[in-house]
């Protein structure tokens, strides 16, 4: 119960709220309770620019955030989740949805299959570790009618475990479309799937920094068993420890789409062909080069978040001037770079110093990020993200060992 409450995001009040208004169902099996429920706590829910809702997390270093951007909570979901896929409607599809929270973004890829599909299949495994945040679902207004379907799976499962009573639901899930909910740890969920099984997996939860253990190298090695060759998995976040731990895992990665943030997210499969746009090359600089891209580890998919996070800092001190050049300054983006501003490349050339690289401009600068001088947006078999890291990492050890001639 312990990490379930420290993994859980949604604000402290509406989580005591949802938790009661389900005890009061369950005592009385009196609907009014669930059924005001948005009406009367409205001003715990923010209304997005698309009309739909999120809700506030808790709060996490001082702050408090919504779950989904301001710009379109539900067309987040399609844009980030949906359109990214390259999915082939004359053939079953099976999707792993972890932190499926408010079940958006299973409601998207329920809408686009009705949309697109005739004669195939859809099963989605929904993963969330709150039960009150999956309650959530059933009490915001649903943004599409794909969402009765979710909301009448998410009540099953409430029901099913004790947390719910009453059906209220009235939708009907299509008799092609499949939808498990597991409310538990998706650590633990990933390590009972079957091996190549997955076209999509949408991953989704709150920030690296609360959930670390979702984001980590042997999680994603579980994603790697799990997926299919040409599936694919979205995530929202441009991290260089998340894009670094897909690499180790055996994938590859390419930019994920733009919308409500400045940055795009992160696409990763085992075949580069089902990935267009690769990373901006001073991201694959750092995530090849700086102990920015540093993944994080759990080995056992059971350690806390606080120690995931720790041992990351541990490691990137060790590693950092020994087999990692300095995230400081952002040291290795102005490798084979001219410097004006001197003040800045005295300190970036210490931190260079530090890893036998003389200057910025030195033939070992040159020679470590030389492959970036045939960089394409568009990915290719012979050019991409994932080979170009992994030669830089090959071509920096090179040099700190001194075998560079």
């Amino acid at each position: 119960m312990k990490y379930e409450n420290n993994a859980r995001v949604i604000n402290d009040d509406i989580f005591d709220l949802i938790n009661q208004c389900f005890d009061e169902e369950r005592s009385s099996r009196n609907n009014e309770s669930r059924l005001n429920f948005f009406d009367t706590y409205n001003n715990y829910f923010v209304l997005t620019d698309d009309g739909s809702y999120s809700i506030n997390s808790k709060e996490i270093n001082h702050k408090i955030e919504t779950l989904h951007t301001s710009t379109g909570a539900i067309s987040e979901a399609f844009e980030k989740f949906i359109k990214p896929m390259k999915f082939d409607y004359t053939k079953d599809i099976t999707i792993l949805d972890i932190c499926a929270g408010l079940g958006y973004n299973s409601s998207a890829a329920i809408d686009d299959f009705l949309k697109k599909s005739k004669d195939s299949s859809l099963t989605i495994e929904m993963v969330e570790i709150s039960a009150a945040t999956l309650a959530c679902g059933l009490l915001v207004p649903s943004p599409i009618k794909a969402h009765d379907i979710t909301r009448k799976a998410i009540e099953d499962e409430l029901i099913k475990t004790g947390y719910a009573t009453l059906e209220l639901e009235k939708a009907e899930i299509p008799s092609n479309i499949n939808i498990n909910v597991f409310i538990e740890d998706a650590r633990q969920t990933v390590q009972k799937l079957k091996d190549n099984s997955y076209d999509a997996i949408f991953l989704d939860p709150f920030s690296q920094n609360m959930a670390p253990e979702l984001f980590s190298l042997e999680f994603f090695k579980e994603f790697r068993r799990i997926i299919k060759d040409r599936g694919i998995v979205a995530t929202y976040t441009s991290s260089a420890p998340v894009r670094a731990a897909f690499i180790e895992a055996g994938f590859y990665i390419g930019l994920g789409p733009i919308f409500g943030r400045k940055q795009g997210g992160t696409l990763a499969s085992p075949s580069q062909e089902m990935l267009d746009t690769s990373l901006p090359k001073n991201d694959e600089i750092r995530i090849a080069l700086s102990d920015v891209g540093i993944p994080f580890r759990d080995p056992g998919l059971n350690n806390s978040s606080e120690y995931i996070l720790e041992k990351r800092t541990q490691e990137r001190h060790e590693k950092r001037h020994n087999t990692k050049i300095s995230s400081a300054v952002k040291t290795p983006i102005f490798l084979a770079q001219e410097m004006d501003d001197e003040k800045l490349k005295r300190r970036v050339e210490r931190n260079l110093a530090k890893m036998n690289i003389p200057s910025t401009t030195s033939p070992e600068a040159k020679y470590i990020v030389e492959i970036e001088n045939g960089y394409e947006e568009k990915q290719s078999i012979e050019n991409n993200s994932r080979d170009r890291i992994l030669n830089m990492k090959k071509r920096l050890k090179k040099v700190k060992k001194g075998d560079y001639e």
